[in-house]
């Protein structure tokens, strides 16, 4: 299926988002309402069985500060097409994800990072509503965290995305290894068959806008199109995410 652009996008950071247009984003029921995009949040002995919903809404509504402009810090950045909330994408320095940090390997296997470096920044979920997909929004999106990580001091940003979309949907909330290939992120790892570290040193300029790494303006991109879905809450890391025990 064609991807089609869509031209009047603004995308900005959460706090400047009302509360509301963000759980519009993540609508009433399924999986970004379940996850409230938790899930590398969790904190030791937490999981998604051991607090309700209305709970994991209530951080992340700390944790963006939405409806507050004038905020010094926020977790993410949203979405408009026009005045429809339609995105979301999580993107903050890297030990803010406490389980990221704690428990999933796809991040580390292979890397000798230092975990505990805020000058690196992550983007964990990229989510666009459903009816608003295929248009490009998920690479505006991972664009922005970009010029977003970078305005706030970042050295270095960083992705874990699929690279595939032949997947269940809990896994595709990362996005796909074309959409951080668009936004100018070079493969640093691969840590399993399905799952790619991609990183951007933000010394180096982004891409021409639409244009992958290595591509001549005018060639055919390898996107595939899809704007990935959130992750359903369900407890367990995908297959391939989990710590070895």
């Amino acid at each position: 299926m064609e991807t089609r652009e869509v031209a009047d996008v603004i995308i900005v950071p959460a706090n400047e988002a009302r509360w509301e247009d963000l759980q519009t984003v993540f609508g009433t029921r399924g999986t970004a309402r379940v996850c409230q995009c938790q899930r590398y949040k969790l904190r030791p002995g937490e999981s998604f069985a051991s607090s309700p919903a209305e709970e994991r809404a209530l951080r992340l509504r700390g944790q963006t500060d939405a409806g507050h402009p004038e905020a010094t810090t926020t977790s993410g950045l949203v979405a408009y097409v026009g005045d429809e909330p339609v995105g979301w994408c999580a993107c903050e320095p890297r030990p803010a994800y406490a389980g990221l940090v704690r428990t999933f390997r796809v991040p580390w296997q292979g890397r000798t990072e230092d975990r505990g470096d805020a000058g690196v920044w992550a983007v964990t979920c990229v989510f666009v509503r459903a009816g608003f997909r295929r248009r490009g929004l998920s690479r505006a999106l991972v664009r922005s965290a970009v010029d977003f990580a970078r305005e706030r001091g970042a050295r270095a940003i960083e992705g874990y995305p699929m690279t595939t979309t032949n997947a269940i949907e809990e896994e595709l909330h990362v996005g796909t290894r074309a959409t951080f290939a668009a936004a100018g992120f070079h493969e640093v790892s691969a840590p399993t068959l399905r799952r790619v570290v991609m990183r951007l040193d933000l010394a180096e300029p982004g891409p021409e806008p639409g244009l992958e790494p290595g591509l001549e303006p005018g060639t055919a991109s390898a996107h595939d199109g899809r704007d990935a879905p959130a992750y359903d809450g369900r407890d367990a890391p995908a297959r391939d995410e989990r710590e070895p025990s």
